[in-house]
């Protein structure tokens, strides 16, 4: 294994985390400025306000995208690393 395909493979991976993280980064951020908004205008500045809503958003769209999840990661172990690993 030369150091270009490390880092061929270190940049896929880097990829694929990206994509896979995407969603719950995507869902926080929206939830974090919805928040933030409504707490601004009703001066409310309670902390358990700004955190359940966003771990049970975040919950949520994990247990909706797990399978998009999983179907990423297999399909990059299967066709890059196992390969590699193989030998072939």
């Amino acid at each position: 294994m030369d150091e270009n395909l490390i880092f061929d493979l270190v940049r896929q991976a880097l990829w694929i985390a990206v994509r896979m993280s995407a969603p719950l980064l995507a869902v926080a951020l929206i939830a974090g400025v919805a928040i933030g908004l409504f707490q601004a205008l009703t001066s409310v500045q309670e902390m358990t306000l700004t955190f359940v809503p966003k771990v049970g958003l975040m919950l949520a769209v994990f247990w909706v995208s797990m399978s998009f999840m999983t179907a990423i990661l297999s399909g990059f172990f299967t066709e890059a690393v196992i390969p590699l690993i193989a030998g072939n």
